[in-house]
């Protein structure tokens, strides 16, 4: 694992061995390249390739590096990371944390004051890039990882029930909080100040969405068209650099534009299935046509799942349940096994311009509030409230649902379908587990961030939220940690400050106009995409495994052996184990493989992290 580590303030600690037991954690790739500066009670390290990190000191401080950062001025845009580690330091000196302001890409920061035992921690403004930190009594610890972080004697690795509980209701553990108690994450746009035993945490930015902007269409395209090219380039020249090409209109975009700038057909990589309804590596081809690409694909099999799941739970320092992890590895592991370098991913598209499913069935459920009160709470509600939930018409059935669901405020709504909140968490959980939870606590972060969004309209808030939840907190860490373990660099171009910035700036109704997502996207693009991926519905990279757990003996076989173990952590009820192998998923496999996955994940994440360290 690449990233910035060290600690300061720590005196009762000699600096070289618990460094190198430090960086020896997070050195899993392959000629992972180390910097450092210590001094008595300081250590700083930054590790990675020599573009992406690198420590420097200047005026007495210390910078340590790792991502893609560039400094907001002409001359310095897209500088080598020694410059823009200069501009910093002199910026800093000055304008102290202010200086953050300028700059921009995505990075990890760790800005030390050795004469004031001052650490300053700092991550990009969406949250590409990561940094756990702890602290004692008279210091800080930080890493890009618990596990980096764990390695410093002076800090526990006390497991959070409540996390583990947060884990199974989201499928990954939310930020800034992580499974080990005292272990944070610097949340995204923010930067912890710790000094002496003072700790702030404060944004350094927020993203505010001007709702009231009025632009011609024309316009609005140029400048768009203008940004995403500017990204591209900035990330996908000067490197062997290849894509993540799905078939959808993020992926194929940059696949295209990446062909433009770099003035050579585009290297993209793809992945199939052999299972019905999940595999869309037709729209990957005709993308690959329509901008002469050099394609490279792998169909992932059962078999590929089996050997793979465990090395996937040991490259995530936290338990994380998101399944198209698996195709994201082996598409770059292709990548990297054809000599590319870097991988551009096409994550946040749908964050961005409002492209999720969701947002189209949340403005469907928000025309049911444009209704008087009066006439919800006294007729509609009282009449769909008396209808049986089974054994009545369609008809009947879907009004029941509607005005239940409708009735319920964002962002509760938004959880409408959570596989634990319909189980049961009584049902799943045991009743000692559970003893110790705070059930609520999920709903209410996602309350406290919608709440907090800098925006009006039900779209924007909605994406506000997804910035953290959907982004920062999964399909980000997904990818980087899959490229990671592949040995390959990635980076966003849809994260690019300029497309971000002109996201915020696009009118609510551009993004999604009643029903019809990405609306301003796709019109602005219906020249450059073929017309096939602009009217196509989103699918991903989702991995079929619900599908292939009733199918293959190895998958069913891991899937026992494993959940089996888990019985004897008294977290999952064993009769729930029993029942979700046995019964729930002959009737629904896509679903209920949901949860299998999720607890095989949460198992062998046990395995590798808690009981490898402990001898149990």
């Amino acid at each position: 694992m690449s990233g910035v580590l060290g600690w300061v303030g720590l005196r009762d600690q000699t600096g070289p061995p618990t460094l190198d037991a430090m960086t020896v954690n997070a050195a899993r790739l392959d000629g992972a390249f180390f910097t450092s500066e210590t001094e008595p009670g300081i250590a700083v390290a930054s590790g990675g390739s020599t573009q992406t990190s690198g420590v420097f000191r200047r005026h007495g401080l210390i910078a340590a590096f790792h991502g893609h950062p560039f400094w907001n001025a002409p001359e310095g845009r897209y500088a080598e990371l020694a410059e823009v580690a200069t501009r910093l330091l002199d910026a800093f000196v000055s304008r102290d944390v202010a200086a953050l302001g300028a700059l921009h890409g995505d990075y990890a920061l760790a800005l030390v004051d050795p004469k004031r035992e001052r650490t300053i921690l700092a991550v990009d403004r969406m949250g590409v890039r990561n940094i756990v930190y702890a602290r004692t009594p008279d210091g800080i610890v930080f890493g890009p990882t618990c596990d980096v972080v764990s390695r410093h004697p002076s800090i526990r690795q006390d497991i959070d029930p409540q996390a583990l509980y947060d884990y199974l209701y989201f499928h990954m553990v939310p930020g800034p909080a992580t499974v080990f108690r005292g272990h944070l994450r610097v949340p995204p746009g923010h930067f912890v100040d710790n000094e002496r035993g003072s700790c702030t945490i404060k944004p350094y930015w927020r993203a505010h969405f001007a709702e009231d902007v009025t632009t011609d269409f024309a316009s609005l395209k140029q400048t768009f068209r203008a940004a995403l090219e500017e990204s591209v380039r900035a990330f996908g020249t000067g490197v062997n650099c290849g894509t993540f090409l799905s078939g959808g209109t993020d992926s194929s975009t940059i696949s295209g534009l990446l062909g433009i700038v770099s003035g050579a057909p585009a290297q993209t990589f793809s992945i199939g299935f052999e299972a019905e309804g999940y595999d869309e590596m037709q729209y990957a081809r005709l993308a690959v046509r329509h901008f002469g690409t050099v394609q490279h694909e792998y169909y992932v099999t059962p078999a590929d799942v089996v050997d793979a799941v465990p090395r996937l739970a040991g490259a995530y320092d936290q338990p994380f349940g998101n399944a198209s992890a698996v195709p994201t590895y082996f598409c770059a592991k292709l990548a990297h096994e054809s000599g590319v370098s870097r991988m551009l991913g096409g994550d946040g598209g749908d964050e961005l311009f409002g492209g999720n499913s969701r947002y189209a069935q949340q403005f469907v459920f928000a025309l049911y509030e444009r209704l008087p009160a009066v006439i919800r709470r006294a007729l509609v509600e009282p009449i769909a409230n008396r209808i049986p939930a089974t054994g009545q018409p369609a008809l009947l059935r879907k009004l029941r649902n509607y005005v239940a669901q409708a009735s319920t405020p964002m962002p509760d709504r938004y959880e409408s379908y959570n596989l634990l909140d319909r189980l049961g968490p009584a049902n799943v959980l045991t009743a000692d587990f559970l003893a110790g939870i705070d059930s609520a606590a999920p709903i209410r972060r996602l309350r406290e961030i919608y709440g907090k969004a800098d925006a009006k309209s039900l779209i924007n808030r909605m994406l506000a939220l997804d910035f953290q939840v959907t982004l920062a907190d999964n399909d980000l860490p997904k990818v980087t940690r899959m490229c990671e373990l592949a040995r390959v660099d990635v980076a966003f171009p849809m994260l690019h400050d300029d497309v971000v910035d002109f996201s915020l700036l696009l009118p609510p109704e551009q993004k999604v106009r009643g029903t019809r997502l990405r609306y301003f996207f796709k019109e602005a693009l219906k020249d450059f995409l073929p017309p096939a991926i602009i009217s196509k519905r989103k699918h991903g990279f989702g991995l079929p495994f619900g599908v292939w757990l009733k199918n293959t003996a190895s998958l069913r076989a891991l899937a026992g052996d494993t959940l089996a173990t888990l019985r004897g952590r008294q977290i999952i009820r064993p009769d729930f184990i029993d029942s979700l192998l046995n019964e729930h998923l002959e009737v629904h496999a896509g679903y209920y493989g949901t949860m299998v996955w999720v607890l095989i994940m949460l198992e062998l994440w046990y395995q590798r992290h808690v009981s490898a360290r402990s001898g149990v």
